[in-house]
């Protein structure tokens, strides 16, 4: 499929902002210890401002990691080429969760981290899980797969178990071209696709999923 051999990195770009400052701290410190024992004053400590100056921009470790997703989100959906909609849907969304894989790569070390202390949180993966389906949920529509109504929520949802079942392949990948991420993915995706085809035909590729209003 294209985008097995084709994905592109997604770069991030721009100024470096407070906020940013206040992520890349967080992320920093997660890959050195527990992120349950991380403050917000280590965070601010780490990011060089005050305590205060961190509480006007992010008022806790949640809003902290939903301006990383958000940042992440950012970058793969700015990084999609929109000459790609003649791909299949299914490539199309391959290609943007690689994206995702490459966006996060530098984090990796603090994602490992708090993914191995969320299995035994399970209220902080819960929340985690909350938010990483809304992020999915825009992997979805810029593949031109509708993340509306019941059966988009249920793409959704199934999506995230995709992803969070091809996370702990790609932490432990450290090829260059994330091969074996790669192939995790497109055999997940491969397996869903069958699964849920009673549901809609295609449900991550085909007319239905690109057209579907429900």
């Amino acid at each position: 499929m294209a985008g097995k051999s084709s994905h592109r990195s997604a770069r991030m770009s721009g100024p470096v902002d407070p906020s940013q400052r206040i992520v890349d701290a967080a992320l920093k410190l997660a890959a050195q210890r527990s992120w349950g024992g991380i403050g917000l004053d280590d965070i601010a400590a780490e990011a060089g401002m005050s305590l205060a100056e961190l509480y006007r921009i992010h008022r806790s470790k949640g809003a902290i990691l939903a301006a990383f997703r958000r940042r992440i989100d950012e970058s793969v959906l700015a990084g999609l080429d929109r000459t790609d909609r003649d791909e299949n849907p299914r490539d199309r969304l391959f290609d943007a969760l690689m994206r995702r894989f490459d966006a996060l790569k530098p984090y990796r070390a603090g994602i490992a981290m708090m993914w191995r202390e969320g299995r035994h949180d399970p209220l902080a993966a819960l929340a985690g899980i909350c938010g990483l389906s809304q992020s999915m949920a825009w992997m979805l529509e810029a593949s031109g797969i509708s993340a509306a109504g019941l059966l988009g929520r249920l793409r959704c949802k199934g999506l995230t178990a995709i992803w969070l079942a091809t996370l702990p392949t790609w932490i432990a990948d450290d090829s260059d071209d994330l091969a074996t991420t790669m192939a995790a993915l497109d055999r997940l995706l491969k397996r869903a696709d069958g699964i849920i085809a009673t549901l809609s035909r295609g449900p991550f590729g085909g007319p239905s999923a690109s057209q579907s209003g429900l």
